[in-house]
């Protein structure tokens, strides 16, 4: 008998058969195990809103005033799949393309299961809540103003213009519920030591009335960021000068300018002020006057640099500094430079002439140092009696000279008329 077991034991059937009815033992328990319907509940689902952007575009409806919690729910289902399950898996889902109308609405939601469950044998048996509210509303538009301010800073011998930002407005579509609190778009942007004009394309804040950052839910905008540009431009001051044109024993060696104010400040770009260092208000003819002159005059500069001052003219005094007048008659009076074919006769016997220069040598100057000689070249074909305006000569003193304008009168014939 033993020996007949003991063969049995080692018989490799006798095994094969054994492996078969634990497997089947196995497979029977598990079947039952994981085959039991299984009920579980999962708390936090996750509310999926689909369909929107077609709402939006096809309808100009938006969907506002969210229910801004989860929902909990009861899947019953065999034990293998249930049981595997947890609720950031799921989520709870309303399609709301299919709105027509601005209202308030409850909607049902289907409960979305991961992709590729077998879903056939699952259920939902409970939903809480079972519906989800929100409004439906009408989708309006507003073009709110781009503002801002550099918060970095200029460097030195610099000035900047107020920032520039483009686009200058952003369109903020919406609910208009949402709409109505937000007044502009504020934009904050800096460098250090700012020295050359800044650009930077950067983002924003949509403020409202009361200066703080609104509400932006529910709205969407023609733009996420602007070009914020701050203009530099540099700072020189320039001083205010004038020509002197030397005459009448005077230069400018020997004269006093002043000029109210004495300099201006200049804000443009560098390539145009750098080689900027004076501006000229007049030319001044020293012949014009005796002693002193004053006169206020404009000053005229660049159409695109900035006065940065504000003044915008100046007062210009010139003084005649250790010069001295005299006045002489002369009688020494000529012409030159007739042209051919004419003569002139010349009808002024004398004139009051004033010389300027230093003591010493106008106390040596005699009447008949002195002429006057009209030039008559640009009389050409003329006749007639005409006033030209004569030069006058100091003959050897270079350092004296005449004031003011003098004329003769002189006739003009043809030869032989």
């Amino acid at each position: 008998m033993k020996t007949k077991i003991k063969k049995i034991y080692e018989s490799s059937a006798f095994w094969m058969i054994v492996s078969l009815l634990m497997s089947l033992t196995i497979w029977v328990y598990v079947s039952s195990v994981e085959g039991d319907e299984y009920t579980k509940t999962f708390k936090g689902v996750a509310i999926e809103y689909t369909g929107e952007d077609y709402l939006r575009d096809t309808k100009n409806l938006v969907i506002t005033d969210l229910y801004e919690g989860s929902v909990e729910v009861d899947v019953v289902g065999p034990r293998r799949i249930v049981a595997g399950l947890d609720a950031s898996m799921l989520s709870a889902k309303i399609d709301v393309s299919k709105l027509s109308r601005a209202a308030y609405t409850s909607q049902q939601y289907s409960v979305i299961f991961p992709e590729g469950t077998d879903t056939s044998n699952l259920r939902v048996t409970s939903k809480t809540p079972e519906t989800i509210n929100f409004l439906v509303t009408q989708l309006t538009s507003k073009s709110v103003q781009v503002r801002g301010s550099f918060d970095g800073s200029i460097a030195k011998d610099y000035t900047a213009r107020t920032p520039v930002f483009e686009p200058a407005t952003i369109t903020v579509s919406g609910p208009e519920a949402n709409l109505k609190d937000i007044e502009y778009a504020w934009v904050s942007f800096g460098k250090e030591d700012v020295d050359s004009t800044y650009e930077v394309e950067t983002g924003y804040t949509l403020m409202g009335a009361d200066g703080m950052p609104a509400k932006t839910a529910g709205l969407s905008v023609s733009t996420d960021t602007v070009i914020a540009t701050l203009p530099i431009l540099m700072l020189k001051e320039v001083q205010l000068g004038v020509n002197l044109v030397d005459g009448g024993g005077a230069t400018a060696e020997n004269t006093k300018v002043t000029i109210e104010p004495a300099s201006i400040s200049l804000a443009g770009d560098s390539k145009l002020l750098s080689g900027l260092n004076k501006i000229n208000l007049a030319t001044i003819d020293l012949t014009e006057f005796a002693s002193s002159f004053s006169e206020t005059y404009p000053i005229s500069i660049d159409n695109t640099l900035e006065n940065t001052t504000g003044a915008t003219e100046a007062k210009v005094t010139v003084e005649i500094i250790g010069l001295e007048t005299k006045t002489f008659k002369v009688t020494n009076i000529d012409y030159a430079n007739l042209p051919e074919g004419f003569e002139a006769t010349i009808g002024t016997e004398s004139l009051e002439v004033k010389l300027r220069g230093n003591p010493e040598s106008l106390a040596q100057i005699k009447d008949e140092n002195i002429r006057a000689v009209a030039d008559l070249t640009d009389m050409g074909g003329s006749t007639g009696t005409y006033m030209p305006r004569v030069r006058i000569y100091v003959d050897g003193f270079t350092d004296v000279g005449a004031i003011g304008h003098y004329d003769i009168a002189v006739d003009i014939q043809r030869t032989g008329a």
